[in-house]
């Protein structure tokens, strides 16, 4: 189980996408883990063969657990790949173990072999499987043949006049038959661990319900829509259904009040062991954002509504450059050391809709281009939001920063998300009083803040990487 965050003690298997006998690649998606935060797709970081899995859907295992063995390449057997840093030694199960009933299979009909990870590729890009030739050995769907047909335009022919039943993804294929409440049926209905248990909890044959999720997928919210009024109005009186509650959950707890309380006491239990723990000092510094504001509104006039930039991808790229020129805010501390990251992977946090607060990483964000930036921050509010997020993205922050000027915040000063050693705020950009050159005008301008470890820098490092921060918005073009 690998470690979603410090404040992560434990995680749910909620679904196994792979079984015994399954080859997977470096990269490729294995499970799904629910916490108290989100659902994560878990990534392995080996290639081999699934030999063994050891935790069954459903179980609620400590961070550290061993969840499969591999047989990686050589004939050697190993544990289920997850960073080192992210494991504690536990105990493991002994014996294999039952996927709870959702093992996606190898094949598909005569003529067409699709590994499971594969398949639940073409799931999240919406690509019906059935359509595609594969180009691997014997006829095998490879990943090139999933992610070449996302790409591509849909004819509209695809779509069946008088089809009968509801149409899965948009993509013309009829939605499976109902199946056994609360399950996925053979032919792959997508829906998340929360909307088969809420379904379960509700009654309601989620075969049968239309999914608004990616790729056709069936949310909570879908399940909910689908549901008996007098169903919703006491679900937690009903008879508690054992078969795929989390053990060790709260009786209730697929509802998104306990979800959310749950949530709210980690974000607290972790928020005070980062000010018990960590002697924080802030800073702030206001940056005149006018240079920045006028390009972004030249550059924008020239570009369609989807391609625009807005100013949090400015103050995220500002931010991941300035990284260079004070490494001792980029990095984490392992025990009473500070550890300094080559890689700058910006946490962003976002607010949820159902309340609380995650931060996942974008990626090497000093080295995208602003359009790249703007995408991949896009791409990842939507997925923390819908609750897709990957192992990788909520791992491995060095640095985080936070964004309150959508709601009117003139200035934020976080708390420190442990083990990273800093947190940047950004506050409202807005037409504010500035004197210059002898002169008083008004400029857009935002305060930016810096919450830092005192074991890794001080107030002179933090003063020199906001001015860094405030130099890079000058010349916006060269972000």
């Amino acid at each position: 189980m690998p470690s979603l965050g410090a404040d992560m003690d434990a995680g749910t298997v909620g679904t196994w996408l792979v079984g015994p006998g399954d080859v997977v690649q470096r990269g490729a998606i294995v499970a799904v883990v629910e916490t108290e935060k989100s659902t994560i797709e878990v990534e392995i970081f080996e290639a081999g063969v699934i030999e063994e899995l050891l935790v069954p859907a459903g179980d609620r295992v400590p961070v550290g657990t061993v969840l499969a063995h591999v047989g990686v390449p050589g004939g050697a057997a190993g544990d289920l790949a997850v960073p080192p840093s992210a494991l504690r030694q536990t105990p493991r199960p002994s014996g294999p173990v039952d996927t709870g009933g959702d093992r996606i299979p190898a094949a598909s009909g005569a003529g067409m072999v699709v590994s499971p990870v594969v398949r639940h590729l073409a799931e999240r890009l919406g690509v019906d499987v059935h359509s595609l030739d594969g180009s691997g050995p014997g006829g095998t769907i490879t990943r090139a043949d999933v992610e070449g047909a996302a790409i591509r335009p849909v004819s509209p022919a695809v779509v069946a006049v008088g089809e009968p039943g509801p149409v899965a993804g948009g993509l013309g294929r009829p939605s499976p038959a109902p199946t056994h409440r609360g399950h996925p049926s053979a032919t792959g209905v997508r829906s998340s661990p929360l909307a088969r248990r809420m379904a379960s909890e509700l009654g309601v044959d989620i075969g049968v319900v239309d999914g608004s999720g990616p790729g056709g997928a069936v949310v909570e919210g879908d399940v909910r829509r689908a549901a008996p009024v007098e169903a919703q109005l006491a679900p937690r009186d009903r008879a508690p259904v054992t078969s795929g509650r989390v053990q060790g959950a709260p009786a209730g707890g697929a509802g998104s009040d306990d979800r959310q309380a749950a949530m709210r006491k980690a974000i607290g239990a972790m928020m005070a062991r980062s000010k018990r723990e960590i002697p924080h000092y802030y800073l702030s510094a206001t940056i005149d954002m006018s240079r920045a504001v006028t390009w972004l509104e030249a550059v924008n006039t020239e570009r369609p509504v989807t391609a625009r930039l807005v100013a949090s991808a400015l103050l995220v790229k500002a931010t991941a450059r300035a990284v260079a020129s004070v490494p001792e805010v980029n990095g984490f501390m392992v025990g009473d050391t500070f550890e300094p990251s080559t890689d700058v992977h910006v946490g962003v946090a976002v607010s949820l809709r159902t309340g609380g607060v995650i931060a996942p990483a974008l990626h090497h964000a000093d080295q995208l281009s602003l359009d790249e930036l703007m995408a991949a921050l896009r791409d990842l509010v939507n997925r923390a939001r819908k609750g897709i997020l990957r192992s990788s993205e909520m791992s491995d922050p060095t640095i985080t920063v936070t964004n309150l000027g959508d709601l009117g915040v003139d200035s934020v000063f976080g708390v420190i998300y442990p083990p990273q050693v800093a947190l940047v705020g950004f506050g409202r950009v807005a037409p504010r009083p500035w004197a210059a050159d002898g002169m008083v005008g008004v400029r857009a301008s935002v305060t930016a803040t810096l919450s830092g470890d005192h074991r890794a820098s001080d107030g002179h490092r933090g003063g020199r990487f906001l001015a860094t921060i405030d130099h890079l918005l000058q010349r916006p073009e060269d972000l």
